[in-house]
């Protein structure tokens, strides 16, 4: 297995911005069009200050963890009737594969009929966009799990819940876990769009803002936020999964 080289990484991002604000300076781009990396640190570094930047922020990032959430609630017993009974799995699968293919921008307007505007049907549109990622990725764990180790367990006793409980679970931590880094993201743009769409006061509001006042710097700024946090999310799950007892003695 190679060594992560980090500084690769570091190296290359160092390139890009280097070259992204020679552009700026020399004019060569139209300011309006791609601002220099420093007046987007301005911009940032203002919002934060004084445009409750962080207000914003926190509030979009509720909305994704809330969406994850109740996905995840709805996602897992559903993976384990998939995983339990074919013939369930043979019916329901096919349509659950087939709501990944709705934009999450058509389902909006619906639930703007269905629940009005505010913060739920927000974490309802979070919910249905990584509804199908993480009952996939959840059945594909149960599925890996080796069965010579679950017949092992039915012959010393285990069945039912207690199977699902202190095997099929565990076993499948890695899956699950992997699924929740993906939907805690993708649950960040769900919050966006659907601020952008139904209304909100998270940084979907300041970026449909931001748009409309041509402020290039300022949606570049308020990317970024979005990318910090997605980031630490992800790194927050990844870390926890690395810590897990469970995890390492499967890899082990």
């Amino acid at each position: 297995m190679r060594a992560y080289r980090p500084w690769l990484a570091i190296t290359l991002g160092v390139v890009v911005l280097v070259f992204w604000q020679l552009i700026s300076v020399s004019g060569a781009v139209a300011e309006y069009f791609l601002p220099a990396p420093t007046h987007i640190i301005d911009s940032l570094i203002t919002s934060i200050r004084h445009a409750n930047m962080l207000g914003y922020a926190w509030v979009t990032l509720r909305e994704a963890i809330l969406g994850c959430m109740l996905a995840f609630a709805g996602a897992l017993p559903l993976a384990l009737a998939l995983f339990h009974w074919p013939l369930f799995s043979q019916t329901v699968l096919p349509y659950v594969a087939a709501s990944q293919a709705i934009p999450a921008i058509a389902i909006a307007p619906l639930l703007v009929l269905w629940v009005g505007y505010g913060l739920f049907p927000v974490v309802l549109l979070c919910a249905f966009m990584v509804f199908f990622p993480i009952t996939i990725s959840i059945l594909l764990g149960l599925r890996s799990i080796n069965r010579d180790v679950i017949e092992a367990a039915r012959l010393d006793g285990a069945g039912g819940f207690k199977m699902i409980i202190y095997m099929e679970l565990p076993l499948a931590m890695p899956a699950i876990l992997a699924g929740l880094r993906t939907g805690m993201t993708l649950s960040i743009t769900g919050a966006v769009v659907g601020e952008m769409t139904m209304g909100g006061t998270g940084l979907g509001m300041v970026l449909a803002s931001q748009r409309d006042a041509v402020n290039t710097a300022g949606l570049f700024a308020t990317i970024v936020v979005l990318s910090v946090m997605a980031t630490a999310l992800h790194g927050f799950i990844h870390a926890c999964e690395k810590r897990s007892r469970t995890i390492a003695a499967i890899q082990s």
